[in-house]
């Protein structure tokens, strides 16, 4: 059997889980590895005894040379995904990038017509969409056992760690939106954002700043065309580690809460029956709902070399999906720096 070429670049906190993943997978022939660090090379060799044959450079330029390559996965600061990727697909490349595509939605668009053009897959690595829980989460609200849908809530907080290169919002609140959207099958036309900095101050420059620096604490608002609305948390400096969402109905609440492993998807019934002026409480019972087995990692993993071998762009992870996550990230950032003003979106723009 032939095997997919692949290279990994940048093989930090998670990119060294994607690498992990491709080692693993049949159909992939890890060809090299790129990371600036050398240091970092050296560890990653020792830990998974890689073959001498795996090509370990500093320098994404050196694989430009590299025979049958067929593939790279870019798991590098967001600052740097642009350059990589519109070089990557120039070259003639498939590319998995780590999330968010760009920082800026004209970008995402750009790479995303690029790889058209060049019929090429680029995929993002949004891997919730491919929790065995999210998409059960999404059966459940299709089968419409919740009622009337209400509103929805979700907190993703934990102690660290803190970046650099993006605030909170860009780092945390993507998991949660992409969720949202796919369990509603909708996108936000209105976003709000505020914001706490207390770990990152940002210098003032003669020019005055509502939010100076990268914020810690986000709350965000979301609303979708039919008026149902998200509210979102998100700290990286809360040592109550949380990952939960949920949405709320008229018969009763979905909760997928990633850190309960015995039950991490929960359908709470429960409503309210009418006596007079009073509301009481019934059908009251908690059902735990059973998934599929398998990291979602893998997954994604396992998506993207399909997708190359039927030359089939990945409906649940695409650039376009990874577009549209970063036009509403961008919408919040406007928002975050306006004190929280209401900022709108265009959801009937056409892809390309």
């Amino acid at each position: 059997m032939t095997k997919i070429k692949i290279a990994v670049i940048g093989v930090g906190r998670w990119g060294v889980h994607l690498l992990r993943n491709f080692l693993a997978h049949p159909q992939v022939s890890v060809v090299a590895i790129v990371d600036p660090n050398p240091e970092r090379l050296v560890a990653i060799k020792q830990q998974f005894n890689l073959d001498e044959n795996i090509l370990l450079i500093t320098e994404w330029q050196a694989l430009k040379q590299l025979p049958e390559l067929t593939g790279v996965v870019i798991a590098t600061p967001a600052t740097t995904h642009y350059p990589l990727i519109k070089d990557a697909l120039q070259q003639g490349y498939h590319v998995l990038a780590e999330k968010p595509l760009t920082l800026d939605p004209a970008e995402c668009r750009e790479l995303c017509q690029l790889a058209e053009r060049q019929q090429l897959i680029l995929m993002v690595d949004h891997t919730y969409l491919f929790h065995p829980a999210v998409e059960r989460g999404q059966a459940v609200l299709n089968e419409g056992k919740l009622g009337d849908l209400r509103y929805g809530y979700s907190t993703r907080s934990h102690l660290g760690p803190v970046r650099q290169d993006v605030d909170a919002l860009w780092d945390l609140a993507v998991h949660d939106i992409a969720i949202f959207n796919t369990w509603l099958g909708q996108l936000p036309v209105k976003v709000q954002a505020t914001g706490t900095v207390w770990l990152q101050r940002a210098k003032e420059a003669g020019k005055t700043i509502t939010l100076s620096g990268l914020a810690d604490l986000v709350w965000v608002t979301l609303t979708y065309p039919d008026d149902f609305q998200a509210y979102i948390h998100l700290c990286w400096l809360n040592p109550d580690k949380q990952r939960r969402l949920g949405i709320v109905g008229s018969r009763g609440t979905l909760i997928f809460d990633e850190m309960s492993l015995a039950s991490p998807l929960t359908l709470l019934h429960g409503e309210f029956a009418k006596q007079g002026n009073q509301f009481m409480p019934v059908n009251q019972q908690q059902e735990v709902l059973e998934i599929e087995t398998g990291e979602p990692l893998q997954r994604v993993c396992d998506r993207f070399i399909v997708s190359i071998l039927e030359n089939t762009p990945p409906l649940v992870s695409s650039g376009w999906v990874g577009t549209e996550l970063v036009e509403i990230l961008a919408a919040l950032t406007v928002s975050l720096n306006q004190d929280g003003k209401p900022v709108f979106l265009d959801v009937t723009h056409k892809k390309g």
